[in-house]
């Protein structure tokens, strides 16, 4: 039986994470002396209010089990967007609710799909919270919770898995707040190096923090009407893809690089291997693509917006530095196919995931073998090692939830009057958490024409896409809920 008491208690540790990350947005306010202040102070205090109260009127005792580990990530996701879009509802950024949970869970869910039509017109406060979402959101609200929260730890495995993207939830240590902790201390120095390099490049430091809040969280808001096309700069552009690709990488390579002095980790990786391989095709093919087209001048132009936006979509960041909707067809084709493909296990980055894919791929493989040698015994090994059964059975189950609830939430965008391009891109880029997809939702374009039901069925795709389906798909099965 679930406890539900326990659950909001401990939801309520997961709440509280977020209020002293919204008053940091206070200072730049400040600062640019805007007047978004009253806005953010009073959304981080109904923050901390309902947060305390729910810690306080709640079960602290016992240990989460596997179903409340469930429920407490998808509830602990789904209420910090709700407290989230707070700052955007008090100051009037948008004229409903509904937008500023939208641009929240866009935001925590690292997707990057907007419905804010005049960004530079907003407040600093406002545009620096927007974006810092992506970067609280990119490791995982409830795995920063477990860093700073110990009395998270009880049961905190059932939540690490829960949330953790890839086929397995991989310690660093074998204290699970270890793991969070050091998680977190990868994160920030890979974020702090990216910020110095933008500042260097003659970028402010406002700009800078919240373009790495985009990249190193794969989410892709951007304070400027243009995103990253604004500055027409090929070092900046340069920077964020080198950073977005490093997102896009599984964070427990880059523990190793960086504390184990083992920079071989990332050559031996077969999920890199195939991650670095399907950027550098599709980079170099788009561009020899737009090249034939005559859409550039020069070859080397040509490959710069093809290595920016590629990198940007597969590891579903969603930056821009030209509207590839231009594009010949074969760009649109391979920029929707790598949104499905995603960054790999143990980013930020969202989607299917390389080693899904990867593994996918040697799976039918192996049938193809089996047909012709109906005798032989061959086994699928990852890394060097046998996968074992249970794994490849889940990687099967949650392709094909993942596409039902891509095909069913297209056909619902269909069934409200989107045209077959929009409605199979937006899902597909709110699904995988790219944020720009292809028709009415380009990257010039945004999400708020959209009505209110279609608002909330890509909310819905950004949580479930987020959370690797199966944490809120299981919740509309009665099995979960009995005994």
């Amino acid at each position: 039986m679930v406890r539900f008491g326990l659950v909001l208690n401990r939801t309520s540790l997961v709440l509280v994470c977020i209020v002293p990350f919204m008053l940091t947005a206070v200072p730049f306010s400040l600062y640019y002396r805007t007047d978004d202040i009253p806005a953010i102070l009073l959304a981080a205090g109904a923050t901390l209010a309902v947060s305390l109260a729910m810690y306080l009127l709640t079960s602290k005792g016992g240990e989460a089990n596997h179903k409340e580990g469930i429920l407490i990530t998808t509830l602990g996701w789904i209420l910090s967007a709700g407290f989230g879009a707070l700052p955007f509802y008090f100051y009037g950024t948008f004229p409903t609710y509904t937008d500023c949970y939208f641009e929240a869970m866009s935001g925590f869910t690292t997707t990057g799909a907007s419905v804010l039509a005049e960004i530079e017109k907003q407040p600093a406060g406002i545009l620096f919270w927007r974006s810092l979402t992506h970067w609280i959101g990119g490791m995982g609200i409830v795995v920063l919770s477990l860093a700073i929260l110990p009395a998270l730890g009880a049961g905190g495995m059932q939540l690490f898995k829960a949330e953790v993207p890839g086929p397995t939830a991989d310690k660093l240590v074998p204290r699970l707040q270890d793991t969070a902790k050091r998680l977190y201390v990868i994160y920030t120095i890979i974020s702090a190096a990216e910020v110095i390099f933008l500042v260097a490049g003659g970028m402010s430091l406002f700009d800078s923090l919240t373009h790495m809040f985009g990249s190193m969280g794969t989410g892709g808001f951007s304070p400027k009407n243009a995103s990253v096309g604004h500055y027409q700069s090929a070092y900046v552009d340069l920077v964020i893809t080198a950073f977005m690709f490093i997102a896009g990488a599984n964070f427990l390579l880059h523990y190793n690089a960086m504390a184990r002095r083992d920079f071989t980790a990332h050559l031996t990786d077969e999920e890199f291997r195939f991650y670095s391989g399907v950027v550098g095709f599709f980079t170099v093919t788009v561009a020899l693509n737009l090249i034939l087209q005559n859409i550039y001048p020069s070859f080397l132009l040509a490959l710069r917006h093809s290595l920016f936006s590629v990198v940007s979509i597969i590891t579903t960041t969603g930056f821009a530095t030209e509207d590839f909707e231009k594009w010949p067809s074969y760009g649109h084709y391979v920029l929707l196919f790598l949104m499905f493909v995603g960054g790999c296990a143990g980013s930020t980055g969202g989607a299917i995931k390389c080693v899904r894919v990867w593994m996918l791929l040697k799976m039918a493989a192996n049938q193809v073998f089996r047909i012709v040698h109906p005798k032989a015994v061959r086994t699928i090994r990852y890394n060097g090692r046998i996968v074992p059964a249970e794994v490849l059975s889940g990687i099967q189950s949650m392709f094909v939830l993942y596409m039902t609830v891509f095909i069913l939430s297209s056909l619902a965008l269909a069934w409200l009057g989107h045209d077959a391009l929009t409605a199979i891109s937006a899902i597909a880029a709110t699904l995988g958490n790219v944020g720009p997809g292809l028709g009415t939702v380009g990257p010039v374009e945004n999400y708020s024409h959209f009505s209110l039901t279609a608002k909330w069925i890509c909310t819905f795709c950004m949580l479930v896409g987020r959370l690797e389906v199966y944490s809120v798909v299981v919740l509309f099965f009665p099995e979960f809920w009995r005994r």
